[in-house]
């Protein structure tokens, strides 16, 4: 199982101003401890989290790794709305993901153990991703474009048979880094 453990400060203004929420492990919603919803600075104190727009672990994900995000821009953000988060388990042996072609595993394969800033240097035909497995303890990230930009989406131990799965409208994915926390 992965480790879980970490802490989260989340302040409503810029330069880590205003009102604050203390985030020790997942929290659903924002509004059920008091906090609204408009995230401004973020200060990551240990761990790496997991931050979504929407409430209920729902919407576009934000990655944090320790260290301090004075404003919203620094996390890829175009708003200030956040409602939840949850700490990314630590990666462990074994740790790697495998992408495919095709839906269910089908088509091209290729396995990753390491960072790779743009998939098509390793040999990847295409500029999408149709599925993925993810092993060992630990997670990764998947982005839009190379050199880990453009919209981010996390994987965890699992099998993803569809980009659906991991909660994307379309299979575009050029790039992918492990999470490494850092205490």
């Amino acid at each position: 199982m992965a480790q879980r453990s970490g802490k989260i400060i989340l302040y409503e203004g810029k330069h880590f101003t205003g009102r604050k929420l203390e985030v020790y492990g997942d929290c659903d919603n924002f509004q059920d401890r008091g906090f609204m919803n408009r995230v401004n600075s973020i200060r990551v104190e240990s761990g790496a989290w997991v931050c979504f727009d929407h409430p209920d672990f729902r919407g576009q994900q934000f990655i944090l790794e320790h260290g301090d995000y004075p404003d919203f821009l620094r996390w890829n953000g175009h708003n200030d709305h956040m409602g939840s988060c949850r700490p990314i388990g630590m990666h462990g042996e074994n740790f790697r993901l495998e992408i495919f072609e095709g839906c269910n595993f089908t088509g091209q394969c290729l396995e990753f153990q390491e960072d790779c800033p743009f998939l098509q240097s390793q040999g990847w035909s295409k500029n999408c991703v149709n599925a993925i497995k993810v092993y060992g303890d630990g997670a990764w990230v998947l982005y839009e474009e190379p050199n880990y930009r453009g919209r981010m989406y996390l994987v965890e131990r699992g099998d993803f048979r569809s980009c659906s799965d991991w909660e994307a409208h379309n299979a575009r994915i050029q790039s992918l880094r492990r999470v490494v926390n850092y205490f």
